[in-house]
């Protein structure tokens, strides 16, 4: 397979970039798309140039580090991470396009690669629970309904890629917070902190500088993990609720 690669190469945040055009030769259908960008950097470096700079972690779909816009889309034509995107998906002859996420939140640092800290700042607002020292509870100790603990995992596997971002036309982050509030607010152990929680990471998911959200979907059709819509009203209801407490103990 032979494809050509039109991708985005900027050197620094500070400097402009624009899309430079490379050609790949005798690509196996069988490779990821990062291996198949690999080859790409072998064969840069060979020739004295520059490799592309792109994120890349486990590259097994659990880390989130790989996201890239991959012709328009985030993570490419399939609902999965680039890691696991495979060249199978594309024809002999295609011409691709690779682009970092776009966000005012995600500044580029270079190439590919992207500045997420915005999204540790908002974990870090309200994505933990209290913990009492000393010897660690009976795992059985409190009971959790199945029905709470199923909602709780679909919400945890949110592994923070990004792409729900890159794909909302505001560059909002709601799927991702929803995410990270929801899949905590239902446990028994996330009820102590379960109104500051939405609060807190509400307030600092708005001061990263991303948008607001208008419902359009494209975050959760985009998301690899599948965090399904509905989550972004579920935390509506939660911070709304939240405020509402929050109003009746400033009055009394």
């Amino acid at each position: 397979m032979n494809l050509t690669l039109r991708i985005w190469r900027q050197q620094s945040s500070a400097e402009e970039g624009a899309m430079v055009t490379y050609r790949v030769e005798d690509i196996s259908p069988d490779m990821s798309f990062l291996e198949m960008l690999d080859v790409l950097n072998e064969e840069l470096i060979l020739a004295g140039d520059e490799p592309v700079a792109f994120d890349h972690d486990c590259r097994e779909g659990i880390c989130g580090a790989c996201g890239m816009v991959i012709n328009g889309q985030a993570h490419g034509p399939e609902r999965t991470t680039t890691c696991q995107l495979h060249m199978r998906h594309f024809k002999d002859g295609d011409t691709v396009d690779v682009e970092p996420w776009r966000a005012a939140a995600f500044p580029v640092v270079k190439d590919l690669v992207v500045d997420r800290t915005a999204f540790d700042r908002v974990i870090q607002a309200g994505g933990y629970i209290s913990v009492p020292t000393g010897s660690a509870p009976e795992a059985h100790a409190t009971a959790v309904p199945k029905e709470a603990a199923d909602f709780a995992f679909e919400h945890a596997e949110c592994i923070g890629c990004g792409a729900c971002v890159a794909a909302c036309p505001n560059g909002s982050a709601m799927l991702f917070t929803s995410a990270k509030v929801n899949h905590l607010n239902v446990l028994p152990q996330g009820q102590p902190e379960r109104e500051t929680r939405v609060l807190d990471m509400v307030a600092a998911m708005d001061d990263q500088g991303f948008g607001g959200c208008t419902n359009t979907g494209e975050c959760a059709t985009a998301c690899p993990k599948g965090i399904p819509l509905p989550s972004i009203a579920a935390m509506n209801r939660e911070y709304l609720r939240a405020l509402r407490k929050e109003k009746s103990r400033s009055k009394g």
